[in-house]
C-alpha cells in the first residue's frame, strides 16, 4: 500500500510512500541508471517477460525491484517523478500470458515522462499496445494480477487503476490519498479507457443508468463499506488523514513500519523494502528519496538519495547478476542466491535481534541515531537550498556502508 499525503503540507512539498508486499525470501534491491540517448530505434527493449520498442531518450531513475526482474516495485526519477505499484484482482480475468508486468510499466513510465501526467500516458498507451501479464514471483508458484498504480510528482498526483487493458484514472486534488490490494477509484474518474464504460455495461456490470462507479462495476467490493472495513486501505487511510495537514516525511517512515494497521506485513509474504519521497514545489529545492532496500522497515534504515550528475553506483544495494537471465527464469528447480551485500547482513542481524534483546536494542539505537542524523542533514539542505555535490555523488552508498558496520558491529560482537 503506497500511501500519499499532498500540499498543502507542513512546507508545501509533496510527500509520497511505498512499501511492497512480496514472498518472505524474495530480495529487493535498490539500484541506478543514468540517463541514456538510444541511437538505435531498431533494437528493441528487453523487459522482465517481452520486448517492446525503444525511445529515443531515457531519464535517470532509482529504482527498487525484486532483483530478478527488470522493472520496478517503486522508484523516482531525475524530474521528481516517483511512481509505486499494487496488485488488483476483480471481475475482468488475469491473463496468464506473458506480457509487460506492472512493475515494467513503473520502471517505463519512470524512464520516459518528466511529469506524472505523462508517466500516466506512458502507461496506459503501453497497456493497450502490449497489455499486462505474466508470473509476477521467480520460480515454481505462479501468481499474476492487475495493477493499480500511484503517480506523483513536484505539482500533482495521480491513481491510476487497471482492470485487464481497460482503466481509470483520478486526479488527487487535497489531503491525503493511498491505495492497497483493492480498486479504489470509485465516481470521481478523471481520465479513462475509451470504452471503459461500455465493456462494463456489456458484461452485466453497470446497468448504464446508475451513476458509474469504477471499484464497484470492475471489482466484487461494495464501495459503500470500503471506509469502514478494517483492511489495510482503510487503517492505511485512516493513520493518513489522522495527522493531516501535518504530515512530514517522519510521519510517512512511521506509517509504513505500522504493523498494528497491516501495513508493515510478517509471514509469508512480508514488507520487503520501503520508499518515502520528498518533492518540493519550490524548484530550486531537490527532491529527496529514501529507501530501506531491507525487509521490515521498522528494523530498517531509511537512507536518502537525491539525483545529481555521476551519482557512484550503489554496489552493497545491487544484486549479483546471472547469465542468461532467461535461463535462469526457465529452470523453475533453480532459485539463484540473488542477496547484496546490506540484504546479507540485515538478515545475519535478524538472528541477534531474535536472540538477544539486549543487543536488539543496542543495534536499534544505533540505526535510529543514524537516521536521525541523517534526517537532519537532509532538512538542512532544504532549509538552506544548498546542496554540497561532491557528497551527494556518495550519499547513499555512504549509508548503505554506515547501516552495515552497525550490523557487522553487533553479530560479531
Amino acid at each position: 500500500m503506497p500511501p500519499l499525503a499532498t500540499p498543502p503540507s507542513v512546507d508545501q512539498s509533496l510527500r509520497a510512500a511505498g512499501r511492497p508486499d512480496r514472498l518472505c525470501d524474495e530480495v529487493q534491491e535498490v539500484v541506478y541508471f543514468p540517463a541514456a540517448v538510444h541511437d538505435n530505434l531498431g533494437e528493441h527493449l528487453k523487459c522482465t517477460y517481452i520486448e517492446i520498442d525503444q525511445v529515443p531518450e531515457t531519464y535517470a531513475v532509482v529504482l527498487s525491484r525484486p532483483a530478478w526482474l527488470w522493472g520496478a516495485e517503486m522508484g523516482a526519477n531525475e524530474h521528481g517523478v516517483c511512481i509505486g505499484n499494487e496488485a488488483v484482482w476483480g471481475r475482468e480475468e488475469v491473463c496468464d500470458e506473458e506480457a509487460l508486468l506492472g512493475m515494467d510499466l513503473v520502471r517505463l513510465g519512470l524512464e520516459r515522462a518528466d511529469t506524472a501526467e505523462k508517466a500516466l500516458n506512458v502507461i496506459v498507451d503501453l497497456l493497450e499496445k502490449y497489455g499486462q501479464g505474466g508470473n509476477c514471483t521467480e520460480g515454481r508458484m505462479a501468481f499474476s494480477y492487475h495493477n493499480s498504480f500511484l503517480i506523483a510528482d513536484r505539482n500533482e498526483a495521480w491513481i491510476l487503476e487497471t482492470a485487464g487493458k481497460y482503466w481509470a484514472a483520478e486526479k488527487v486534488q487535497e489531503g491525503v490519498r493511498n491505495i492497497s490490494n483493492q480498486l479504489s477509484i470509485t465516481t470521481k474518474i478523471d481520465r479513462e479507457h475509451p470504452n471503459m464504460r461500455t465493456y462494463a455495461k456489456q458484461k452485466g456490470w453497470w446497468d448504464g443508468k446508475k451513476e458509474f462507479d469504477f471499484a464497484a462495476a470492475y471489482s466484487y467490493l461494495d464501495t459503500a463499506k470500503m471506509m469502514t472495513s478494517s483492511g489495510r486501505y482503510c487503517e492505511g487511510y485512516k493513520l493518513l488523514n489522522k495527522h493531516k495537514g501535518n504530515i512530514t516525511f517522519e510521519t510517512m517512515m512511521e506509517i509504513l513500519r505500522d504493523k498494528p494497521s497491516g501495513i508493515n506485513m510478517e509471514g509469508e509474504f512480508l514488507t520487503t523494502a520501503s520508499m518515502v519521497s520528498i518533492l518540493p514545489q519550490d524548484s530550486s529545492l531537490p527532491c529527496i528519496h529514501f529507501f530501506t532496500g531491507t525487509p521490515d522497515p521498522e528494523r530498517s534504515v531509511f537512507k536518502p538519495f537525491i539525483f545529481v550528475p555521476h551519482i557512484s553506483q550503489l554496489l552493497d544495494t545491487s544484486s549479483p547478476t546471472f547469465e542468461p537471465e532467461d535461463l535462469v527464469k526457465k529452470k523453475s528447480h533453480f532459485k539463484p542466491d540473488r542477496r547484496h551485500p546490506l540484504y546479507q547482513k540485515h538478515q545475519q542481524a535478524l538472528e541477534v535481534v531474535n536472540n538477544n534483546e539486549e543487543k536488539a536494542k543496542i543495534m536499534l539505537d544505533y540505526m535510529r541515531k543514524l537516521e536521525k542524523e541523517l534526517f537532519r542533514q537532509m532538512e538542512s539542505i532544504l532549509q538552506n537550498k544548498h546542496l554540497d555535490v561532491d557528497k551527494i555523488v556518495n550519499l547513499f552508498p555512504q549509508c548503505t556502508k554506515d547501516e552495515i558496520q552497525i550490523y557487522q558491529s553487533n553479530v560479531s560482537s
